[in-house]
């Protein structure tokens, strides 16, 4: 049995903030404050803790990403920010914090040394789309959307961008932060934003599928793996092969390398020890 536990936000008015289930290595969290799935303070530091303890939970191999609702995400709670408009500071205080918090988050999901998952069904904006182009891989409904409206209401979508400028060409980019419209699944797909597009009643199924495949993998390589790919990308070409080179010769000295080709060489399938 998965098993569930939820978060609420801080005035108490919601239940169920974020549900999360574990199952064959697979850890779901779902965001479920719908209609919005804001990332309020109360969801980002809730999601900041399920991916701390996912790090060091061994029983944990992927992470995967998902939502309520016709929104995946829209991004700050733009409520909130406003409520301490009135604060002594104007609000930069809380401000610093919210955006501070989300780019720590986005960081975990890079860092954390099992791949994160986003399964999207539905709008993701701003934030929210910060949120999918930070996760490793993202799978969506073919009716799902995406956008970088920041600019439609005074304030671009800066920290967005960071994630989105990574994985989507330059002027692609561009375009969604300067015009702030929305684009469809299939230009998401195109800019590089999401893997793949799927019909809504076979998200879940193909989600799976891609996380059970993943999760059967050493969780040791894994690790080694998205740290390296993540560390190269921001080197020059040569320095990046050099570094790679050396990742490499660490990684034939692990056990599981030692048993991966073993077993390949033996036709068999591998037994993986995590060392």
């Amino acid at each position: 049995m998965a098993e569930i536990v939820s978060f609420r936000k801080e005035a108490g008015k919601t239940e169920g903030l974020l549900l999360r289930s574990l199952h064959d290595g697979v850890l779901r969290l779902l965001l479920n404050d719908p209609p919005a799935n804001a990332l309020s303070i109360a969801l980002l530091e809730a999601l900041m803790a399920e991916l701390e303890k996912a790090e060091v939970d061994s029983d944990v191999r992927v992470v995967v990403i998902a939502s309520t609702g016709a929104v995946f995400s829209a991004g700050h709670d733009l409520k909130e920010l406003t409520a301490h408009r009135v604060d002594e500071d104007q609000g930069a205080a809380f401000f610093e914090k919210s955006f501070r918090l989300c780019a720590d988050l986005m960081l975990k999901i890079a860092h954390l040394p099992k791949p994160v998952i986003a399964e999207v069904d539905g709008l993701a904006t701003a934030a929210g789309c910060q949120l999918v182009a930070s996760c490793d891989l993202a799978i969506c409904t073919d009716t799902s959307t995406f956008c970088t409206p920041g600019v439609n209401i005074g304030l671009f979508c800066s920290t967005p961008m960071v994630a989105v400028s990574r994985v989507a060409h330059r002027k692609q980019a561009m375009e969604m932060l300067l015009t702030g419209e929305t684009i469809d699944a299939s230009t998401a797909k195109d800019f590089g934003l999401v893997n793949r597009i799927v019909p809504k009643q076979y998200l879940a199924q193909v989600v799976s599928k891609y996380a059970a495949v993943i999760a059967g993998k050493s969780p040791l390589i894994l690790k080694i793996g998205k740290e390296a790919f993540y560390r190269q990308l921001e080197m020059p070409v040569a320095a990046a092969y050099d570094y790679a080179s050396r990742v490499m010769v660490e990684n034939m000295l692990t056990r599981d390398a030692q048993e991966g080709i073993g077993a390949f060489l033996g036709k068999r399938k591998p037994e993986w020890k995590g060392e």
